[in-house]
């Protein structure tokens, strides 16, 4: 069985690849304005699990998690290539919702420090004690 840090610089080479694949060769435009947020691979370097999302949001899921689907063949066949193994593992796309929980806790945050600047306008004497 492979070591966990080997495990960890496959995933990574993964990523780094088919982050460079869509930027400069995937040309369907289903996968426009997506990046990869994390890449898995089990220990038998079977599977990859590759996380996607896209800058516009969870609207797209559906849609670049399709086109994912009909250019797996093609990106599986190219990170083979570039990533030397003995058998490559299957890919499967996972949509990653982290981006859009993080956005919304920055906007929670963003209010609460609204309202806690309205509540020292408001009650200037509470802020002297």
């Amino acid at each position: 069985m492979p070591s966990e840090g080997r495990t960890k610089r496959l995933a990574n080479r993964i990523q780094e690849t088919l982050s460079e694949m869509l930027i400069f060769e995937i040309t369907d435009p289903r996968l426009s304005g997506v990046f990869v947020s994390k890449v898995r691979v089990d220990r038998e370097f079977a599977y990859a699990s590759i996380f996607v999302s896209a800058l516009e949001g969870v609207e797209r899921e559906d849609e670049v998690l399709e086109g994912f689907k009909h250019a797996s063949g093609f990106i599986r066949t190219q990170l083979a290539q570039r990533i030397q193994l003995r058998s490559f593992p299957q890919l499967r796309f996972y949509w990653d919702p982290s981006p859009a929980h993080a956005e919304r806790i920055e906007e929670l945050i963003q209010e609460i420090h609204k309202e806690d600047e309205q509540d020292e306008k408001d009650d200037p004497e509470e802020n002297a004690a």
